[in-house]
Formats: structure tokens, C-alpha cells, sequence
């Protein structure tokens, strides 16, 4: 049994470096095309569809088998894609406050106004890129200034078309057990969109007090749900 981490959009792999000493199990962290171990990728280009796949290259290259794959935030729209190409590996499907539009509308449709007002400042030239300010204030709420400047200091550019695909959720309707860990002190992906993500999959739910990234601001308190999922 292996956890499978899929980060969300302006990270990598690195973010889950926080959690995985804590967790009970093989653990692989996956860096999604233009960053980390796959930052040569250009991100003008880079889809769903190669997210999915480069998930899909790392699972296999371990042969890892009976996954809990695990997403955060953006990773709800790439893990459906992981499913239908990879079905028989995983075992679980672990949401963390993870984006979930609708089937067929675009992450842009799902957010915040807000936020989605921040997004659409953040794009030039097709790459989304955060400033730490904007960033601090939708994910750092519930960190010291030490954790808050470790986690912004982990920010990459994104691609901004991932924001305007359309969507496919059609994996989702796989029968493979679903968990929703809300968060609920969550400033980034808010209450009201957690819940309509929670409406949508029917998921069993967990909620959690923490900020948007759990697993740096409170990595023991992630782990011990994601362990007592694995049993």
C-alpha cells in the first residue's frame, strides 16, 4: 500500500515534505509538468491530460499498487483523469479541500470571485503566477511568520490554461471510496465552494480546522486522517 500526494496549482512536490514523515506508509509525491523534477516542461502548454499522465508515469515506474491517492485544491480536476487511466491501482481517493467544478465548466467557473479576480490579475502571457502578498493572505491564515515564509517560499508559476479547460469528471463515477477533508478555517478554496465540491461527489467527509494547506500548517493533524484511512 503507497499514498500517491498530487499537489495543487502555484506548487510541487516539495509542499508535502511537511506530512510524509508522518505518514504510516510508502509515500511518493508527484511533481505535475512545470515544476520540480518536471520543470523543463513548458507551461503554455501543459494540460490536464498530461497531468494526469505524468501521475500515472510515477505510479507505474514504482508498480505501485492498492493506492490512496491524495489530492489538494486544483489536484480534484487531475485526479478523475488519474482514474480512468489507472483505475485498478488505487484503493481510495482522498480529497483536501479540493477544487470540484462542475463536469464539463472550467476551475475558473468554481472559485471564489474574489480569488477569481486575483487569478485573472496573476496571468500574463499564459503562465499564472502569485505574489507572495496575494498568496499570504488566501493561504498562510493560520501559520506562524516561520511556516507562512517556508510555504511561500515553495510558490511556482502555473499554467493558466489549466484554469480554462474544461473539465472531466467522468472517473469520479468509478466505485472506487471517496474522502472529502473539508477544511474550516479554509480562506482560499471558502466553505461555500467546499461544499458544493462535497455536494457533487457524495463523498464520505472529514472535517479538519486548519487553513488551505493542511499539510504544512498542520502536517501530524493531515497525517493522522490520511493514516486512519489507510488502517
Amino acid at each position: 500500500m503507497a499514498f500517491v500526494l498530487i499537489h495543487g496549482a502555484s506548487f510541487g512536490a516539495n509542499c508535502w515534505n511537511e506530512l510524509i514523515p508522518h505518514l504510516r506508509a510508502e509515500a511518493l509525491a508527484v511533481d505535475l509538468p512545470g515544476r520540480g523534477t518536471r520543470a523543463g516542461a513548458d507551461l503554455g502548454t501543459v494540460t490536464l491530460t498530461d497531468c494526469a499522465d505524468a501521475v500515472r508515469e510515477d505510479v507505474e515506474a514504482k508498480n505501485l499498487r492498492d493506492v490512496v491517492l491524495v489530492g489538494h485544491s486544483f489536484a480534484g480536476v487531475t485526479i478523475p483523469r488519474v482514474l480512468d487511466l489507472i483505475p485498478d491501482r488505487i484503493r481510495h481517493v482522498i480529497l483536501v479541500s479540493a477544487v470540484v467544478p462542475a463536469d464539463r465548466s472550467r476551475v475558473l467557473d468554481q472559485i471564489d470571485p474574489g480569488v477569481r479576480d486575483l487569478v485573472e490579475q496573476s496571468i500574463v502571457d499564459g503562465v499564472y503566477h502569485q505574489t507572495r502578498q496575494g498568496a499570504a493572505g488566501m493561504l498562510c491564515n493560520d501559520m506562524d511568520k516561520a511556516t507562512a515564509a517556508s510555504t511561500l517560499d515553495r510558490l511556482t508559476d502555473d499554467s493558466a490554461a489549466l484554469l480554462n479547460e474544461t473539465v472531466d469528471l467522468s472517473g469520479y463515477r468509478r466505485r472506487i471510496p471517496q474522502t472529502y477533508v473539508h477544511l474550516t478555517r479554509d480562506q482560499c478554496y471558502v466553505e461555500e465552494l467546499q461544499q458544493r465540491s462535497i455536494a457533487l461527489l457524495r463523498p464520505d467527509v472529514i472535517d479538519l480546522d486548519t487553513g488551505h494547506m493542511a499539510m504544512i500548517s498542520a502536517p501530524e493533524k493531515l497525517a493522522t486522517v490520511l493514516n486512519t484511512i489507510h488502517g
